[in-house]
């Protein structure tokens, strides 16, 4: 009966201590991923744009990271992500005047309000959203 105490003692210990090596690992590794990943918040491309996204309608169709009528914004900035410059003119346009058919059936509807700079600055600040 020791010896069976003694081995499930042992398993027990053995099990305890090669879980939390695997654990640090991936600790260390979301650290050095944060460390990676920039600091948008302070970029005042970013803040322009997040204002301009903030006072207007667009939360109600678009969030970054969920889905809700339209396509997440880390979606638009990683289909546009290495697309040329030219690229901001274009879709602060489709912002501006609405657009149907490259996320699907449901339309974006028009925001005739936003100037082309208001718009060109929050396509900007999507478009920074791209996964690294």
């Amino acid at each position: 009966m020791k010896k069976y105490f003694i081995a499930v003692l042992a398993f027990a210990l053995l099990t305890a201590c090669g879980g939390n090596a695997g654990k640090e690992e991936k600790e260390g590794t979301a650290e050095e991923k944060k460390e990676v990943a920039p600091d948008l918040s302070a970029d005042p491309v970013y803040q322009a744009g997040l204002a301009i996204v903030g006072k207007s309608d667009c939360l109600t169709c678009h969030k970054v990271d969920e889905k809700i009528q339209g396509p997440t914004y880390r979606d638009v900035a990683n289909k546009y992500a290495g697309y040329p410059d030219t690229i901001v003119t274009h879709l602060a346009k489709k912002v501006i005047e609405g657009g149907t058919g490259v996320w699907g059936e449901i339309p974006m509807i028009p925001h005739p309000a936003l100037t082309q700079e208001e718009a060109e600055a929050a396509v900007k600040y999507i478009l920074l959203l791209k996964n690294k």
